[in-house]
């Protein structure tokens, strides 16, 4: 098979590639220009180079391929260009799925995985749920959660006319490289992780390379229009500092008083907003912390595609 994924140089994307290759596909890959592509060294992907609108450099990938994955997005909360947000997870998916429209009239393609979130459900109040809920969750937590929600509204309209693509939604994606919670394992493996919010908070676990083999068999297997939940289960914060904690002997970090978390929170968001900054806390983090709670189950995945992913010790294991 030949396959191209667009977010090749990123942690989802770069993990694909490599699960492609060892499988013995074909795999074209589209970054920037300025993409930094340490995460492609040792792989035989051919790059092609262009903007994710870029509807040009998307057809010329896009040539005789069989498989389009599209993880490519502009993935953060806080605080965001939303503009470019919009731009990159809304009109980059209607640049992908039309440039996959041509290539499949063309008879060459034979699926199309959309690499989405359980973030589209929006906030479920703690009620684990699956494929079949519908969302009540009234307007967005975040830019990010209403950029990939559209995002899946313009992948369901073109499942519906007849492109072969399916979704899956992936929980918190967890592995050994992971730009986002594995900066704080490192921080908690050196014991300077001392203070941390929200011990409550629920996340969904999967390792990346589960999330992989779930795409995989998505696109082997999946019908059209399909939506998968990929999830091996969730925690609490608690829960897994305390699981870590037992793994290295390093003490859970101290759980910061809520009130002062949200002051603090209160008082960085303009801040940043003032001097073009991420501040660690602010209103849109500190609301993820707190107030919103979105649990799911992958139960769907592993009846109909036969995924059998890792356990969430066994995931948390392999981040150490």
């Amino acid at each position: 098979m030949k396959a191209f994924v667009t977010g090749a140089n990123g942690f989802t994307g770069s993990h694909l590639v490599r699960a492609l290759e060892q499988r013995g596909h074909t795999v074209v890959g589209l970054v920037r220009e300025s993409s930094n592509l340490a995460r492609l060294t040792e792989t035989n992907i051919q790059l092609v180079y262009g903007d994710i609108t870029d509807r040009q450099a998307l057809q010329t990938a896009m040539a005789d391929v069989n498989w389009v994955f599209h993880t490519a997005a502009y993935v953060e909360l806080g605080l965001v260009n939303a503009a470019e947000m919009e731009r990159i997870n809304v009109a980059g998916t209607r640049a992908v799925l039309e440039a996959a429209e041509a290539a499949n009239r063309s008879g060459s393609l034979f699926k199309m995985v959309y690499c989405s979130t359980i973030g589209i459900y929006g906030d479920t109040q703690g009620r684990t749920i699956d494929e079949t809920f519908q969302r009540q969750q009234q307007g967005f937590s975040s830019a990010y959660d209403s950029t990939k929600y559209q995002a899946q509204q313009l992948v369901d309209q073109f499942a519906a006319v007849g492109l072969p693509v399916v979704s899956v939604m992936p929980s918190g994606i967890f592995g050994a490289d992971d730009p986002h919670f594995g900066p704080v394992v490192k921080t908690f493996l050196k014991g300077k992780l001392k203070v941390w919010a929200g011990s409550q908070r629920i996340t969904g676990i999967v390792h990346v390379d589960d999330l992989v083999e779930a795409m995989l068999l998505a696109a082997e297997k999946a019908p059209t229009g399909a939506h998968y939940i990929v999830s091996t289960g969730d925690l609490s914060t608690q829960e897994m500092f305390e699981f870590l904690s037992r793994e290295t002997g390093i003490p859970v970090p101290w759980e910061a008083p809520e009130p002062l978390v949200r002051l603090v929170g209160n008082l960085l968001d303009p801040l940043g907003r003032l001097f073009s900054w991420q501040p660690p806390l602010s209103r849109e983090r500190v609301h993820y912390v707190y107030d919103r709670c979105v649990r799911v189950k992958g139960d769907k995945a592993k009846q109909e595609l036969g995924w059998q992913p890792r356990s969430v010790e066994q995931t948390l294991k392999d981040l150490l």
